[in-house]
Order: structure tokens, then sequence, then C-alpha cells
């Protein structure tokens, strides 16, 4: 199974402010969507109450040391690994880590992917991607996006692959 990392993220690491995105990208979004449908996402209590609901035709792994009625497209795990190793179980052959801060922090020695959207500038915010050490990664490929109706800021999409 792969592992799989998708953020959106400033030049300056932001990923969040007060529990929510710090922009809005329509192509992001829709990318987003294309890529998790029909997989397990795995994400932190805060990321899911930022989301406030399962996503439709996605199954929603919540790591939380407060778990909560589970239901057909969310489970609450005390830790990663029994998420991960539940999304195993059920045949995943891509799982998402979908954030927030710590669980990208606790999780970046096991993914195998990046889908990595680099919004232009730096943002104002509250929580942040580790730093990321491209040494250990190789472009597989690269989109460009630019300012537009539907997104506030110009933003490229790259896919890195550990090396």
């Amino acid at each position: 199974m792969r592992i799989s990392f998708i953020v959106a993220k400033a030049e300056n690491n932001v990923i969040g402010i007060n529990n929510k995105l710090p922009w809005h990208l329509k192509d992001d979004l829709q990318n987003f969507k294309k890529l998790t449908m029909g997989h397990h996402m795995i994400m932190g209590r805060k990321t899911y109450e930022s989301i406030g609901k399962p996503l439709p035709g996605r199954m929603s792994l919540v790591i939380s040391s407060d778990p909560r009625a589970v239901t057909e497209q969310l489970v609450w795990f005390p830790s990663i690994f029994r998420a991960i190793k539940f999304a195993e179980r059920a045949g995943e052959m891509e799982l998402f880590i979908i954030g927030g801060e710590k669980i990208f922090k606790s999780a970046l020695s096991l993914a195998d992917r990046i889908y990595l959207t680099e919004v232009k500038g730096d943002v104002n915010g509250d929580t942040f991607f580790p730093p990321l050490s491209l040494k250990n990664w190789k472009l597989v490929s690269e989109q460009n996006f630019p300012k537009n109706a539907d997104n506030d800021h110009s933003f490229d999409f790259r896919v890195l692959d550990r090396r």
C-alpha cells in the first residue's frame, strides 16, 4: 500500500490559519477530490472538525485521543499506525494523509509520495507543514496554475516520490 501526503502549503510552509485554509484554490480542491475519491484518508481531529463531516465517497480515519462514534465513512483511532493497519486490512492501495500539522510531522517518514500544492508567496497562518528536504524526493510531475477568478493565488502542483 502506498502512503501519500496530499498538502497545500505556502512558500513559508503555512497550511492553515484559525483551523481553516488561508486561500481559496478551486482547481486545487477539484484535484484533491479527484485524487482522494474512493480512498481512505487519515487526518487529525482538528482537520476533521475544520471539514465538519466525512467527505462523500471516501473513508475518513481520524486520529484523536478522544474517540467518538463510528459511522459508515468515519472511524476514530488513537494512533496513526492503527489507522494505517485498518486501511491495509480493507485492501486500500493508496492511503492519503491530509493533515494537519501534528499528523504531517509524525508521519513524514512513512510517506512514499507527496502531492504538493505550493502556493506562491508567504501567507499569514498559525499551522505549518514540516520542513521538507527535497534531496529525499524526486519530482515526478509539475503543473502551474495562475491566479484567476477561481484561484486567489497562483500555485504549482507537484508530485514527489521518495528516492
